[in-house]
């Protein structure tokens, strides 16, 4: 357990570090000829040496059960790994020292501090609010935001419709099967950025001008400059949002109960109708009880000057947002579904012919007895298609999306001229993301992984 707690506080430790030299810089900087000679160089790359010996107590904790499956000594087992990050560290030290020369020769400083200046430019979609007055700081936020909106959704939209087009492959029905795999080997064998410029320039660009857009249901415009919803100006939204968690986590316990009775008693209760109830009515008597409200906005036609219109309220959608999610979702739904159909015809026809024996309907079938064995086989390789969505996103640099690539990695590096530190923050940031985001499929996995005795 000691080995167990010393890695988590490394990792804690090497964290903080982190955080605080990107916001303030190194602690303390003696003036001594040696220091900046040889210990600056290193200075800078100390959280990820507090990670290393994370990563090395920890591994140090469930070394014992390594230990006894592969048969050897303490010595055998860490000999080799001692010198290939010896090696390594050897390595990553002569570049950084070979760096740090060449730029003091250049007469450029390393450091973050530049993170607090002001950033002088504007971004044109954000979700938190931002102008030119704020920091580079907080440019690197609204890339980072933008970025994550679009992977979430991405992957949200590329899940529901890969498992749609992965069910419809396996259909008996000639027409949806046979549409299903006319969608994969069309959008699967077009280059992405092909499919995000088609998107951009041939689809969303051809929209009309604002003030000739014709209104969708009276109240949604879909023009040059973006889609144009009604929004809604909330009171007491935090009420709200609780008694919305409340649902989800109500719906989790029920859900879960309602496994338990079906695998020991062969029963099962209206988990659909339970849900679609407690969505409704929790979220609902936050409106009665708590005070919660919303008044719609809807978007108006605003002339700025002769020829120029805006629509003014309500919630807009750039379209270089709307391009970039249709074409990462659309392709990656291409592979996802390949990834479904494999998982489900690794089950095999006796387990299908004898569900379907004993009275189950098609659905049951499948929601009971193939997707729950299936999703074993599916979630690993969904997962390399979760990263690779995620990490395609940064081609949003060419068509002009606000991602943090565009404006940290671009512009703000344009200005600034550190180099070397931007591009190590954009490369740990999505580096970050894609190990949380396959931590968490793999927990996942292992949750649902057949439990042997």
């Amino acid at each position: 357990m000691k080995f167990k707690l010393s890695a988590y506080f490394f990792f804690l430790l090497g964290a903080l570090d982190l955080i605080y030299k990107l916001f303030f810089g190194v602690i303390f900087e003696p003036d001594s000829d040696f220091y900046y000679e040889y210990v600056r160089p290193i200075i800078p790359f100390t959280p990820f040496v507090f990670f290393a010996i994370g990563g090395f107590f920890l591994k140090e904790y469930r070394v014992n059960n390594t230990i006894e499956t592969y048969g050897t000594t303490k010595s055998k087992y860490y000999t080799p790994q001692f010198l290939v990050f010896s090696f390594t560290i050897l390595i990553f030290a002569y570049f950084i020292y070979n760096a740090q020369v060449n730029m003091d020769t250049r007469g450029i400083e390393f450091g973050f501090h530049f993170l607090r200046q002001e950033s002088s430019f504007d971004v044109n979609f954000s979700l938190i609010e931002y102008d030119g007055s704020h920091s580079y700081g907080r440019v690197y936020f609204v890339g980072l935001l933008n970025t994550l909106l679009v992977a979430a959704t991405g992957i949200i939209f590329c899940t529901i419709v890969g498992v749609i087009i992965g069910v419809a492959r396996l259909s008996p029905n000639y027409l949806i099967r046979k549409t299903a795999a006319a969608y994969i080997e069309f959008f699967r064998n077009i280059p992405l950025l092909v499919q995000i410029f088609f998107w951009y320039f041939a689809a969303l660009r051809a929209m009309p001008l604002p003030e000739k857009t014709e209104p969708l249901f009276g109240v949604i415009f879909l023009s040059l400059k973006g889609l144009y919803v009604p929004g809604f100006i909330w009171q007491n939204l935090d009420i709200f949002l609780y008694s919305l968690l409340a649902a989800i986590i109500s719906i989790i316990l029920i859900k879960n109960y309602s496994n338990k009775l079906r695998d020991r008693e062969g029963k099962q209760i209206p988990v659909l109708y339970i849900s679609i109830g407690l969505i409704i009515i929790l979220p609902g008597l936050s409106f009665i009880v708590g005070g919660a409200s919303f008044d719609v906005e809807i978007p108006v036609l605003k002339q700025l000057a002769k020829t120029s219109f805006i629509f003014e309220g309500g919630l807009r959608i750039p379209p270089e947002f709307m391009a970039l999610v249709l074409a990462l979702s659309l392709y990656t739904a291409t592979f996802v579904a390949e990834c479904v159909r494999a998982g489900i015809e690794g089950i095999s026809k006796g387990q299908k012919e004898a569900a379907a024996s004993i009275g189950l309907t098609r659905k049951q079938v499948l929601n009971l007895i193939i997707m729950p064995q299936a999703l074993r086989i599916i979630i690993p390789p969904t997962t390399n298609q979760y990263l690779n969505l995620t990490k395609n996103s940064s081609l949003a640099a060419l068509i002009a999306y606000p991602d943090l690539v565009l404006v940290f990695a671009g512009t703000a590096l344009m200005q600034t001229g550190r180099a070397i530190e931007i591009i190590m923050i954009v490369m740990f940031t999505y580096l970050t993301i894609s190990l949380t985001i396959s931590l968490f499929m793999n927990w996942y996995n292992k949750r649902i992984a057949i439990k042997e005795k």
